[in-house]
């Protein structure tokens, strides 16, 4: 029975993770909360780097073959220089330039900015935030195209990401938001987002393996472990068809209620 109720609640984790990861409304943030009232300890790295290795999968299966084509005519531009494959090596350029802020501060303060924010009141006020940022954007039509960015938009979106690091703050959200407010159309600041989300979950992935393997809860809560896994999965794939439809009919307002809903409700409950 003990063993049924924990599978339970890994199920509710990884279908939270799941379901948070592609919108605009913090997974990390929503983990504390859940881990909070379902009581699970969950310490050190290992479950984060699977469950967002799963939300990795779902995502770059979503978006292979925007994959595919970036990196088919970056190659082709670099052995040529077309001119026909010159605005995809330049978004695959930008793309790995707006990564490089997140590795950064990301390598130097992660264990720091997780010590001294990982709380339910910073999660709440960071919805709050994050509510505020989608409401005042809510309305803007960019002009920008994937051809049309810029090395300035690459670094300022990619801080905005860094600053995603904050538990409660949305990296999704951050970067949606941020490349709207820079003139991309809703489109190209979706696409530009989750391009940015593979490189640094990748390389969370490589520097996670060894959390993975010194896990001490590996061989006890394997079952579990991959429970959720395959819920962040499945969930992921579904949440991000469902956000991408809200983008594409421009609802982000939506996303700012619910955050100023769940952010008040924190403060005054939890």
């Amino acid at each position: 029975m003990d063993n049924l109720i924990l599978w339970l609640k890994y199920l509710i984790l990884g279908i939270i993770q799941g379901f948070t990861e592609p919108i605009p409304v913090s997974s990390s943030g929503h983990l504390i909360i859940a881990q909070q009232l379902l009581g699970v300890d969950q310490r050190g790295l290992a479950f984060e780097i699977l469950t967002n290795t799963a939300s990795l999968i779902a995502i770059g299966y979503i978006f292979r073959q925007d994959i595919n084509r970036l990196i088919v005519n970056t190659i082709k531009y670099m052995r040529t220089r077309d001119k026909a494959y010159k605005s995809d090596f330049l978004f695959a350029m930008y793309v790995v330039i707006g990564t490089v802020p997140a590795v950064i501060i990301g390598l130097l303060f992660k264990d720091q900015i997780e010590a001294y924010f990982s709380s339910v009141r910073t999660v709440a006020i960071s919805l709050l935030i994050t509510g505020v940022a989608l409401w005042l954007i809510r309305n803007l039509q960019g002009r920008k195209r994937d051809g049309d960015l810029t090395v300035k938009d690459a670094l300022i979106v990619g801080l905005a990401q860094a600053v995603a690091l904050i538990p409660g703050i949305s990296r999704s959200g951050s970067t949606v938001i941020t490349s709207i407010a820079v003139g991309m159309k809703q489109e190209t600041a979706l696409r530009f987002s989750f391009m940015l989300y593979i490189p640094i979950s990748l390389g969370g992935l490589v520097l996670g393996i060894s959390d993975i393997a010194n896990d001490p809860n590996r061989s006890s809560l394997a079952i579990p472990y991959i429970i959720a896994f395959l819920a962040t999965l499945i969930v992921t794939y579904f949440s991000m068809r469902w956000f991408m439809n809200i983008m594409a009919r421009g609802n982000l307002k939506y996303f700012s209620y619910y955050c100023f809903i769940a952010g008040i409700l924190l403060l005054i409950f939890l």
